[in-house]
């Protein structure tokens, strides 16, 4: 994937639609809902914080991942979750107030976790001449990326609660529909190159998607949290906010390497169809659990 202005000037737009469309669905009471249900939030957390890169550093020695490959996924796994998990949490009968809350905590956390956590890959993957660190300026751009259209899209329904209402779907109808183009023209333009690594990287991407989705919803399951609030967790660690790990992959100010955007990829094709399967069959095994609570 070539880091042209198509990607290096329309994906970051993309990506601050698709933030500004958070912040207009978010208020404090989201933050705050941590202090009155600290337990499932501080499990899924240290799911996605913690457990989540440590399995993917794993996953990816054990493919043997090219070093920017790699570091790629591993940049994916310090990702936050995608605001798309509150839809599927939705249609999976999650609880969708958590997946809010973790999507907004997390990527608050993650501003400062992703540098780290690249940071790590990077000494440890690649050629010292090679790697390109995320230093404290890139960071402050990451924040500004990140949290500057959430925090607009906040005050917006603070300032404006209808509006910000009447605009949230359409805005996040836009963004999807924004995104989906560049990301399509994009794979189109460098087809070869998408191919080329998908072979390799398609496995891993597969793998750590799969594992991502168990953890999330058997790490909470075995410290007996709800179904709806595993559920809810399931989607959030398994549908990550793969937009942004591109952007920051090529982004000329950021890593400015294409190579690392191919897992995130491969993966933001990937999970659609696996949260979905994922969804369908919790329901089928737990189908009158979920619908008692739901009554």
């Amino acid at each position: 994937m070539t880091a042209d202005p198509l990607l290096t000037i329309f994906l970051p737009a993309a990506l601050g639609i698709i933030m500004l469309g958070l912040g207009l669905s978010l208020t404090l009471a989201d933050f705050a809902r941590v202090v009155k249900y600290p337990k499932p939030v501080l499990i899924g957390l240290v799911c996605q914080i913690l457990i989540l890169p440590v399995a993917c550093f794993f996953i990816a020695k054990g493919f043997a991942l090219a070093p920017a490959l790699a570091v790629g996924l591993m940049l994916l796994a310090a990702s936050p979750g995608g605001t798309s998990a509150n839809l599927y949490s939705h249609l999976a009968h999650g609880d969708v107030a958590l997946n809010i809350t973790l999507t907004a905590v997390n990527s608050v956390i993650a501003v400062l976790t992703m540098p780290i956590i690249v940071n790590l890959s990077m000494n440890y993957f690649m050629a010292a001449d090679q790697a390109l660190p995320l230093q404290f300026g890139k960071v402050l751009q990451v924040f500004l990326i990140v949290l500057g259209p959430v925090a607009i899209g906040m005050l917006v329904r603070r300032m404006a609660p209808g509006f910000a209402a009447l605009m949230d779907k359409p805005v996040k109808i836009l963004s999807a529909l924004f995104l989906a183009l560049v990301i399509v023209l994009a794979v189109i333009k460098d087809w070869a190159t998408v191919t080329s690594y998908a072979a390799e990287v398609g496995l891993a991407a597969l793998v750590f998607n799969l594992v991502s989705l168990a953890v999330g919803y058997w790490v909470p399951r075995l410290m007996r949290l709800s179904l709806k609030q595993s559920i809810a967790i399931g989607m959030e660690i398994g549908i990550h906010n793969g937009t942004l790990a591109i952007a920051l992959a090529l982004s000329p100010a950021l890593l400015n390497n294409p190579t690392m955007a191919i897992p995130p990829a491969i993966y933001g094709f990937i999970m659609f169809f696996t949260a979905g399967v994922f969804g369908w069959l919790v329901n089928r095994v737990h189908g009158r659990e979920l619908a008692g609570s739901a009554a």
